[in-house]
């Protein structure tokens, strides 16, 4: 525990970002499996609506520093690929 002030502030700005952090995180994963079960189920209709949704969430992610930019980067384009391999069966 800490007995300092300004490291007990620390501490409460540290616990903040966390719960922002992994808030964001989870939403962003969130997106990113619901464009993967889109794809899996074939549904063209719902990978258009999901997939601009998990794009702008992996890339404000990627450029918060909550995920690496190249992870980011290979991410949307994964989805991406995926999404138009399904758009092109259609």
């Amino acid at each position: 525990m800490a007995n300092i002030k300004s490291a007990e502030k620390a501490n409460r700005q540290r616990i903040r970002r966390t719960a922002r952090n992994r808030a964001q995180k989870g939403t962003m994963r969130k997106a990113v499996k619901e464009v993967r079960a889109a794809v899996q189920a074939a549904v063209s209709k719902d990978v258009k609506s999901t997939l601009p949704e998990a794009i702008k969430l992996i890339a404000r992610a990627g450029r918060k520093g909550l995920i690496k930019r190249n992870t980011a980067s290979r991410l949307v384009s994964r989805l991406t690929v995926a999404a138009n391999s399904v758009t092109a069966r259609k």
